[in-house]
């Protein structure tokens, strides 16, 4: 067993239905080979099937004598012949009383069973059949389906209670946040409703999933929901769909989600992933992370703000994650964080210009996207600067960086062009620190204003986030020095390379990068001198020190000086790092 976390795995009821007791114990036996188990999430039920009590128990007697502790499972699907629902997934119309009725039936048999359940993340409705239709009234879908869910919640829990007082009742939140509240999932409010939450970090392929989620969501996800319900998200989910061409995009979501903190991870399914040549190379790369974990600290990183419910500029945050810039998104309004990311998902909150405004002015160190900035034009953003969506557009590929703050301008270029939404701003009251230059003309790219003792960013943002990858590694390492103002660590590197924190001064780099090449990693001020591999033992110095004026509008002081020490570490592709970084007086 595994000393820094637990591996779970998730069987089936088709499964479980149609094999036998010899056969799942070749299968038990199959997987031990290659990765140990703490614990099975036996499901009773999933669309048509449903698993006899009888066979359940001698199921959970097989994995008991294996040391292997068992949980329930549910999934929420179901279609009642003669009653069937027009409906994506076969989730249940939790409007009809009839689907209501035998859901209630399942989770009872199941609390019967079990002391522990986990709903599968279909826990969702997306039924506008008459009935909902009638029930929904003058409300917004998502409104409705946000109450109901809340409800039924209460509802399910209650029920199991009664059956089984001692039942511990988890809800599994999907990889697919930006949504939940069209489908009902509600974790403002089922957090307190349920004993645990759960998470899937399935990090799907971009290019050709629907759901073009950005592999960074198997750390972003963990950390968003252990802000949502501390101390209480029990661990990462994920499975081989979507990944199971690439072995490096399977094993990575379990690792992801263990720099996020992640104390379980379940891997869905038992069947197929006792099997599956991935789970070889998984249990590899599952003994190295228990080496290396015990010597991080807590993740830290730019506090992002995402309300409740909220919605725009969807999965952006993921992009940006994959350029290198360690995140930390919250549901919460940080007042106290270093510096804060807001996108256009955070104007959710109608109050959120004033608590930037506040922020700003006391000294906080804010960077707001084009997307935020159109959302707040008519709640008073404008008092912190002159930058104005115009809707035309303007495409290049080479740039200027012009660092009012270091002094120091220079031109750069990249493979492909970009194509952004052209800002208006003043000149002089409003700084333009990176631009992408055209024919004969020039368009913001990052815009930067003075707002009190604090500072305020704009970051254009393409319409195809994933546009983003396309800038130059100069524009990137400059749109990570200002991200990362307050961290100790930031890289100058191409896009596809993820940076991950901690307070302990320690820091993990991963990379997706398709080739092997050098990476530059910067140092942050004069409190380090280099850093050590903690696994090899390789020390690292910089190649090239200096001290870079930094000119700070500041009542009490005009001029501050940073110091900037660059390492060059080789990095394979497909592979991650983890360092310490080594104090002055070491």
């Amino acid at each position: 067993m595994f000393q820094q976390f637990k591996t779970a795995s998730y069987a089936h009821a088709e499964y479980l239905c149609k094999t036998d007791l010899s056969m799942l114990k070749d299968k038990i036996e199959e997987f031990l080979t290659w990765l140990p188990l703490d614990k099975v999430y036996l499901e009773t039920h999933r669309g048509i099937y449903d698993v006899p009590r009888e066979k359940m128990e001698a199921i959970k007697e097989l994995f008991a004598s294996y040391g292997i502790k068992t949980s329930g499972g549910i999934t929420s699907t179901l279609s009642i012949e003669g009653h069937e629902k027009h409906t994506i997934f076969d989730v249940l119309c939790y409007t009809d009383s009839v689907y209501r009725k035998r859901y209630l039936e399942i989770v009872r048999d199941t609390a019967k069973m079990f002391d522990e359940i986990i709903l599968d993340d279909f826990f969702f409705t997306s039924c506008r059949c008459s009935e909902c239709i009638e029930a929904k009234k003058d409300r917004s879908w998502p409104e409705y389906r946000l109450d109901l869910m809340a409800g039924l919640a209460e509802e399910i829990v209650a029920a199991a209670r009664e059956e089984n007082p001692d039942c511990f009742f988890i809800i599994k939140y999907p990889n697919w946040y930006e949504s939940y509240q069209d489908c009902g999932y509600n974790p403002q409010v089922q957090r307190d409703i349920f004993d645990g939450i759960y998470t899937g970090v399935e990090a799907r392929n971009p290019q050709y999933d629907a759901q073009h989620i950005q592999r960074y969501l198997s750390y972003s996800l963990i950390r968003f929901m252990e802000q949502i319900a501390p101390g209480r998200n029990g661990g990462g989910w994920f499975d081989e769909g979507g990944s199971s061409d690439n072995m490096n995009a399977f094993v990575e979501q379990a690792s992801l989600a263990l720099f996020a903190g992640a104390r379980e991870l379940t891997l869905f399914n038992f069947e197929s992933m006792a099997s599956s040549p991935l789970t070889a190379v998984l249990g590899q790369q599952l003994e190295r992370m228990d080496q290396v974990l015990g010597h991080l600290g807590t993740p830290m990183g730019v506090s992002v703000y995402e309300p409740f419910d909220a919605e725009g500029e969807d999965q952006l945050m993921n992009y940006l994650g994959m350029c290198g810039v360690p995140l930390e998104p919250t549901p919460v309004f940080c007042e106290e964080a270093p510096s804060m990311l807001l996108t256009a998902s955070s104007a959710k909150d109608p109050d959120v210009v004033e608590k930037l405004k506040e922020y700003v002015r006391k000294g906080g160190h804010a960077v707001i996207t084009s997307g935020f900035l159109s959302s707040t034009m008519d709640r008073g953003i404008r008092d912190m600067t002159t930058a104005v969506p115009t809707g035309r557009r303007a495409s290049g590929n080479v740039y200027f960086v012009d660092n009012y703050n270091r002094n120091h301008r220079f031109y750069c270029e990249g493979r492909r062009p970009v194509d952004l939404q052209v800002l208006d701003y003043k000149t002089n009251a409003t700084w333009c620190q990176i631009g992408l230059i055209t024919d004969e003309c020039n368009f913001p790219l990052m815009l930067e204003d003075f707002y009190g003792e604090g500072n305020l960013y704009t970051l254009n943002i393409p319409d195809d986030f994933s546009q983003l990858y396309r800038l130059p590694k100069d524009v990137l390492t400059d749109i990570g020095r200002v991200m990362t103002r307050n961290l100790p660590v930031f890289l100058s590197a191409d896009a596809k390379y993820g940076l991950f924190e901690y307070d302990n001064s320690t820091f993990a780099v991963y990379s997706f990068r398709p080739v092997d090449e050098n990476l530059e990693i910067i140092l942050r001020g004069d409190e380090y001198k280099g850093i050590v591999d903690l696994e090899t033992g390789r020390e690292y110095y910089p190649l090239l020190t200096g001290v870079e004026p930094q000119k700070r509008f500041d009542a009490a002081k005009a001029k501050s000086e940073v110091r900037e020490q660059i390492l060059e570490v080789p990095f394979t592709a497909g592979f991650c790092r983890f360092y310490r970084l080594i104090g002055k007086e070491e």
